[in-house]
């Protein structure tokens, strides 16, 4: 399971297991159900058959293409293309639900003409009004289909080819959480911070999309890698490493020149960047408790614990959302209210939390973390061709340094062995060339032939 403390990295070391069965020079192997007469005589076999170099390097690569780090790999490339599709959907479909519709009415005029004969014309007219305001709400029905968590995970389990019962589904992610020490009045007063949390998260996430736009907002989420690591190495006392606090530099760098892009004066640019840099900081905040006070947790812990969380904001939170209805704090009107886009928002948030909790199973998490960063191109495209967005000057310059610290974040704790032995690596190959060159130029001519040798 992704342990959500954790910060992917980009090379992300992994040491290959030894093989269970070693051969040695004795003919003696260590692995079960093996016998050392058989592996000899394999071993003979194979010699007196030698194989051709062009079919050796094809074998080698064939094996190289189709090895399970290469098959991560390839479900990686999915993923991110997925996680960058379904939170640039959801991110653009509720900004949709922002933009001032046009409303036709009728305005009555009386033509008179010299005559003095009267003729009633009725003119009509578009005017733009705001029918939808409503953050809040846009929260709550969101995090309601978080709900569909475990079902969809109950699902999956029972069509896998184990053929298990649904109470041992059931009882099998409840007793995870029942030896961690958890009561049932402890386990929901758990469940309940984490959902004011969520919601917390998402209300500041949706309502930064009122003012700024969704690429703007989506880049300054990114920079939640950077409060990640930042309290992993207080709370969760992880690694020192220069190069992330360097990045987180970068990061802050990145978020100051957007706060500032349109000035300070008349503006509602700074608020809008202050809910989105705290709604990145409440994402790292539920992170690292989660991980602090759930720990490792499985499939179906997490699953459970997401539509947990669902069902309490649908059963608590609701009088919340009423009642910042009927006070007018929210515009909502029933009849004009844009399901499609609302509805569209909500399953590819949901889409894009399952690929970021359970598409570790398939591949590394450094490629569900890479789904932030590459969503942001994605939007600026569709910035500039919706609404004629323009990137420059300091927004720019902002978004490149927040990208510039995103991936130095993702740098691992040894990082600089790579690099030394990278540099190692390329002198030994320049000082080849160098030394072959060298050889062929050494040529020298035999005094009895005449001829260069």
């Amino acid at each position: 399971m992704t342990r959500d403390g954790d910060i992917p990295t980009i090379f992300n070391p992994r040491r290959s297991r030894a093989p269970s069965v070693l051969v040695t020079d004795e003919g003696v192997s260590n692995g079960p159900f093996t016998h050392a007469d058989s592996v000899g005589s394999q071993q003979e076999a194979t010699a007196d058959q030698p194989l051709s170099p062009l079919t050796t390097k094809y074998k080698t690569c064939s094996d190289s293409l189709c090895s399970s780090s290469a098959r991560k790999i390839y479900f990686g490339i999915w993923v991110t293309i997925c996680v960058t599709a379904s939170w640039v959907g959801a991110t653009h479909c509720i900004k949709y639900l922002y933009i001032m519709k046009p409303v036709e009415y009728d305005e009555a005029m009386v033509l008179a003409p010299q005559d003095g004969a009267g003729v009633n014309v009725t003119a009509i007219h578009n005017h733009y009004i705001a029918t939808y305001k409503a953050p809040f709400f846009t929260t709550w029905f969101v995090t309601n289909w978080t709900m569909l968590f475990f079902p969809l995970y109950f699902v999956s389990r029972l069509g896998s080819r184990r053929c298990e019962s649904p109470s041992d589904i059931l009882s099998e992610s409840i007793r995870d959480f029942r030896d961690k020490g958890f009561t049932a009045g402890r386990f929901l007063t758990r469940c309940s911070l984490f959902c004011l949390l969520w919601v917390g998260t998402n209300y500041m996430y949706i309502r930064s999309l009122h003012i700024l736009l969704a690429t703007d907002v989506m880049a300054l989420f990114a920079t939640n890698i950077s409060f990640v690591y930042l309290l992993s190495w207080v709370i969760l006392h992880e690694q020192f490493v220069g190069i992330r606090i360097m990045a987180v530099i970068l990061c802050d760098t990145g978020v100051a020149l957007l706060a500032y892009m349109d000035g300070i004066t008349g503006s509602p640019t700074l608020g809008g960047v202050v809910l989105a840099t705290s709604a990145a900081a409440g994402s790292a905040v539920y992170k690292v408790l989660f991980k602090k006070v759930i720990g490792d947790a499985t499939y179906g812990q997490v699953a459970l614990f997401f539509s947990l969380i669902g069902m309490l904001n649908a059963a608590l939170l609701w009088p919340l959302s009423l009642g910042l209805f009927l006070t007018g704090l929210e515009t909502l009107h029933w009849d004009r209210l844009p399901w499609p886009a609302l509805l569209a928002a909500s399953a590819l948030s949901l889409v894009a939390n399952l690929l970021g909790n359970f598409s570790v199973a398939l591949t590394y998490d450094l490629f569900i973390t890479l789904g932030l960063i590459t969503a942001v191109p994605v939007s600026a495209a569709l910035d500039v061709v919706l609404y004629g967005a323009q990137f420059e000057g300091m927004k720019l310059a902002g978004m490149i340094l927040i990208a510039v610290g995103f991936f130095l974040v993702m740098f691992p704790d040894n990082w600089p062995d790579y690099i030394t032995r990278l540099l190692r690596r390329t002198t030994r190959i320049f000082r080849g060339k160098k030394y072959h060159h060298v050889e062929s130029q050494c040529q020298y001519a035999d005094p009895e032939s005449g001829q260069k040798t």
